[in-house]
């Protein structure tokens, strides 16, 4: 399921990776292959779901994370997580059309578009952003607080994109890719 980094299986893992298994099949009704892939490494995969549930506790809504999502990933080029964030976006009220808006960092609400903006020159200059664009994020709404979440929304997911990369984890969502639109800019 992964080429580079192997796709462990739920029912012969064991130890503390499979304690964590067990909990994403009760929260989510199965394990997908990233979380497998991430499993390699217990600590790595705790922090992982630590972070999720970190980025879940803070100010933003299910659906605008996963906008940030979609637009984190297609900065990164992420494919694996595309398929999932287009997936899960839609369980989150995501048309087509605002999935396809929002991987271009761009949506029809101001202040949304100004968060996924800003998410992608953080993730596209590695933080290094100006003074222009934190002013620009606040004048659309955003507080400090606001931004640091979305620093914490960029790590989050460059995380996972990073680990798909590397790994070249096989797709268990309908697949997505980076870079092919239907609506254009």
């Amino acid at each position: 399921m992964s080429t580079r980094i192997e796709t462990l299986n739920p029912e012969t893992t064991t130890g503390k990776s499979k304690e964590l298994f067990d909990a994403v099949q009760n929260k989510l009704g199965f394990i997908p292959n990233l979380i497998k892939v991430f499993g390699n490494s217990p600590a790595t995969l705790q922090s992982y779901l630590t972070l999720g549930e970190l980025t879940g506790s803070g100010n933003f809504s299910n659906k605008f994370r996963e906008q940030l999502a979609l637009a984190i990933a297609e900065e990164n080029s992420c494919n694996y997580c595309l398929s999932a964030h287009t997936a899960i976006g839609k369980m989150n009220g995501l048309t087509d059309e605002q999935t396809e808006l929002n991987r271009q960092g761009r949506s029809a609400d101001a202040k949304v578009e100004a968060g996924l903006q800003l998410a992608q020159s953080i993730t596209r200059n590695r933080g290094n952003i100006s003074t222009e664009e934190i002013q620009a994020a606040k004048e659309a709404g955003y507080n400090d607080g606001d931004i640091l979440e979305v620093v914490l929304n960029v790590v989050s997911n460059t995380l996972t994109n990073y680990v798909n990369h590397i790994a070249e984890t096989e797709v268990d969502f309908p697949s997505v890719e980076a870079g092919k639109f239907t609506v254009n800019s």
